[in-house]
């Protein structure tokens, strides 16, 4: 990947209307650099995460959610073209579409109705790209877990497909086939980034465990895809969690204990 220079991070800034608060919080940018001095992605993301614009509540999240370190073990990079699927509020979108936004390029899919309606028009995410807009997913009166119903994300080639504790969220049908539109929409060798709050393994759904899921089931699943498991990582162990109770729950909400999975197309 090229370097990532002073005056890129400062692009990137811009576009989140961060120059002038980092400018205080990183003197390095403020000051210039040594020539030969680069900025890794970490840097820019968390640029990001000091965005003025960007909600108390969110901030709030770093220290459970590490963004830092969680995607830099998934492995983005500035130029990438990147998929997030199920984006929810935007979270993350908030600390990915920034870094992507010069030099690659950033696609939501999927449960996009809040990123539609409201962060795509914040000063500096108008640029975000919404796709396969005719998906649906949907729960039928009493069912646990929702269907999809997608044919394509409607993009190939990609460099990374995200998922941030969605897995647990669909049935069977509806799981095998954002794995299949997910690996459809990469490259060869593009990673796909699974998280999800986790269960015990082999252990009967009950309503403690509705928004749980077994990473062993999750692996065997995203595999049978024809994805390759290319690493996992401990960044979300919580010993504390002893599984039992809703991720919902007051002892344990925000500090459950979650799978991260790096699965690789070949």
């Amino acid at each position: 990947m090229p370097n990532i220079t002073t005056r890129k991070i400062k692009r990137t800034l811009a576009t989140v209307g961060l120059l002038s608060s980092v400018l205080i919080t990183m003197p390095a940018l403020a000051h210039g650099h040594k020539s030969g001095d680069t900025h890794s992605t970490a840097d820019m993301v968390k640029a990001a995460m000091q965005a003025s614009s960007r909600p108390e509540k969110d901030a709030e999240r770093d220290r459970n959610r590490k963004p830092v370190e969680t995607l830099a073990f998934f492995g983005l990079e500035h130029d990438m073209k990147v998929v997030e699927l199920i984006p929810g509020g935007g979270w993350y979108t908030r600390l990915i579409a920034p870094v992507v936004a010069e030099d690659g390029e950033y696609y939501a899919a999927l449960g996009t109705s809040r990123i539609e309606r409201d962060l795509a028009k914040e000063a500096g995410f108008k640029d975000v790209n919404i796709i396969a807009k005719e998906a649906t997913m949907g729960r039928a009166d009493g069912a646990k877990f929702y269907s999809l119903n997608v044919d394509t994300l409607g993009v190939s080639n990609m460099d990374m497909v995200f998922t941030f504790r969605n897995y647990h969220n669909f049935d069977d049908a509806g799981r095998a086939k954002m794995n299949e539109v997910a690996f459809a929409a990469l490259k060869s060798g593009g990673i796909y980034a699974v998280v999800d709050h986790t269960a015990r393994h082999m252990e009967g759904y009950n309503n403690s465990n509705r928004r749980r899921f077994d990473p062993v089931k999750a692996i065997k699943e995203i595999q049978a895809a024809g994805f390759e498991l290319v690493d996992f990582s401990d960044l979300h162990y919580r010993e504390d969690d002893e599984l039992e109770y809703e991720v919902g729950a007051r002892s344990v909400t925000g500090n459950t204990d979650r799978w991260t999975l790096k699965f690789k197309k070949p």
